[in-house]
């Protein structure tokens, strides 16, 4: 199982939400270029980036900083947050992105998500943010009325899903072990799961049920984790 660390990006800074609320923000960092350095330097093999401006605005400052982070590091980079055009997609990956992450317009318009990947193949991934089980978009603002399985199994086309619990991202309590078990039980897809995870025995719950990677934000940032540990217990 892969680990992942998380750079979510506003204003140009690295920052953490909690249960992606815009108000809760803790600033970890003004320097995301030399925080995605220093994650590489711990053994990190991909990098997890979120455009937090992209994904509340549908507007990102961050793309520059993005287009330096990829020039800055060896590994590859994923992104998300805000891609809601082919347009915009194109940017995105012509930046040298690995993988490009579609949120709400993969709920809204999945005819998109078929173009994108008969264009890009594998360097399209799908991120499925719930609330309740219920598929949460517009930078987790609005939630839908289709239930978090249902939308997994009808990205068909994707080879990478990411599966995020709203209500356990940022709190430190531990990921939601059973509605991720839930996606990986009803999808083929490769599904990296995200939101809470605190411990090493989050990374072992999470392994045991199947999941390809394991997203790490605030608790590396607040040393409730650290990388090595993360990466030793997840291989």
């Amino acid at each position: 199982m892969q680990i992942l660390p998380a750079i979510d990006l506003r204003g140009g800074k690295c920052v953490n939400l909690v249960q992606g609320i815009a108000e809760q923000e803790t600033v970890f960092s003004d320097a995301p270029v030399e925080m995605a350095l220093r994650w590489q330097a711990e053994g990190a093999e991909y990098l997890h980036l979120v455009d937090l401006d992209g994904a509340f605005q549908n507007e990102s400052a961050n793309l520059d900083i993005v287009g330096e982070i990829v020039d800055a590091l060896e590994i590859p980079v994923q992104l998300g947050g805000g891609i809601r055009s082919m347009e915009r997609l194109d940017t995105v990956l012509a930046l040298g992105v690995d993988r490009a992450i579609l949120g709400t317009v993969a709920l809204k318009q999945p005819d998109f998500v078929k173009q994108a990947c008969a264009k890009y193949d594998a360097r399209i991934a799908v991120g499925i943010d719930a609330k309740d089980g219920m598929v949460a978009t517009e930078g987790w603002l609005e939630v839908s009325q289709k239930s978090a399985v249902e939308f997994a199994q009808e990205m068909t086309d994707v080879q990478t899903l990411i599966y995020t619990d709203i209500k356990s991202d940022g709190m430190l309590k531990g990921p939601n072990v059973e509605a991720t078990v839930d996606i990986i039980n009803a999808v083929s897809a490769d599904v990296i799961g995200s939101g809470g995870v605190t411990s090493l025995a989050d990374i072992a719950a999470l392994k045991g049920i199947g999941a390809s990677g394991a997203i790490i934000g605030r608790a590396l940032y607040t040393g409730d984790l650290t990388l090595n540990d993360a990466i030793a217990a997840a291989s």
